[in-house]
């Protein structure tokens, strides 16, 4: 690692939440290039990625297609997944998947032991209050054992700034515009909405050792740390597909725990001080398997119980007819045969 990191500063975000961005769904008449460096071509003459073995996504996979970026929805056809490279996509997207696949990635994890933030934590990950005097003592007591200049301040209206460091430990690929033009400062701070719709992508895996340190305020949430480690990418895929962890070391035993979106990142990081093993922070995909709700907008839940509707419809469909199939065998089976 360089002895100057790259840092991405946010001490000018707004702290206020934004209103949820509205999504352009990626049209499939457009010609989707997904392996870099390739010349434009008509979607019929894509050139399929190789390698994959996909299988039918489990019923517990709640996610965002690796391709077109949509949330997959259903119960009955979640989607694919290849078992390799854990490529995930819409069943109507896996003709259109051009990336090759990688094999197993190893990301050098330890076996942990994985906590929710929806459950009561127990003790040691409750987080104290602190007075404006302990914060300014705590400050002075992590800046006197850090060994770089990655100093915490404290500001006049009693926040404070400081550098946190992130992993980016992804398994499956990240999907960047296919134009070769970076967006504008404005483009960046309008977000991704619907005047900077991608309908062109580009996927790739991140390197394995990819770290970014951030310069944050004490009230910069996880989710907006998300939201800038995904726009130094230029990653255009929904910020919800991924989640912060915080990983511990104890007693031999490594945990994680995915942060919820409103978290202080820094804040924690003065709590445990300097050490990575105390405190470290990782970016993962977020398949824990569950679905904040809440964050979708009205149209898409509607969406989502028309969706269910229409699965169900089909599903009794299958059913009777399987059983009808099974009757009319049957009866067949007793004409033939003689009485008595």
């Amino acid at each position: 690692m360089s002895a100057e990191p790259e840092l991405i500063e946010l001490r000018e975000l707004a702290p206020a939440r934004c209103a949820a961005p509205v999504r352009t769904r990626l049209e499939r008449a457009n010609a989707l290039r997904i392996a870099p460096g390739t010349a434009r071509n008509n979607a019929r003459q894509l050139v399929p990625g190789r390698g994959h073995r996909f299988q039918p996504a489990g019923p517990a996979t709640h996610t965002w297609c690796d391709l077109c970026g949509d949330f997959i929805w259903g119960v009955v056809r979640k989607g694919l997944q290849c078992a390799h490279c854990k490529f995930t996509c819409h069943y109507r997207c896996r003709a259109l998947v051009c990336l090759d696949c990688c094999g197993p990635r190893d990301l050098g994890w330890e076996p942990a032991l994985e906590r929710d933030t929806n459950v009561d934590e127990p003790v040691e990950w409750e987080t104290p209050d602190l007075s404006q005097a302990e914060i300014e003592q705590k400050i002075k007591e992590y800046n006197s054992q850090i060994n770089s200049n990655l100093f915490m301040s404290l500001n006049k209206d009693g926040s404070y700034t400081g550098f946190i460091k992130v992993q980016l430990k992804l398994v499956r690929p990240v999907s960047v515009p296919s134009s070769k033009k970076p967006p504008s400062l404005q483009d960046a701070r309008r977000g991704p909405g619907r005047g900077t719709a991608v309908k062109r992508r580009t996927s790739f895996y991140l390197p394995k050792d990819a770290v970014k340190h951030l310069h944050v305020l004490s009230r910069t949430r996880a989710r907006e740390v998300i939201e800038a480690l995904l726009r130094k990418f230029l990653v255009v895929d929904d910020p919800r597909k991924f989640a912060l962890f915080e990983r511990a070391e104890r007693h031999g035993q490594v945990y994680l725990r995915k942060l919820s979106d409103d978290e202080q990142p820094l804040r924690l990081r003065l709590l445990a001080g300097p050490s990575e093993k105390a405190l470290s922070f990782v970016l993962k995909e977020n398949d824990s398997g569950e679905v904040n709700w809440d964050a979708f907008s009205m149209p898409e839940l509607h969406n989502f119980l028309r969706i269910l509707q229409r699965e169900e419809e089909e599903h009794l469909r299958q059913i009777l007819k399987k059983y009808s199939y099974c009757r009319q065998k049957i009866q067949e089976a007793l004409h033939a045969c003689p009485l008595g």
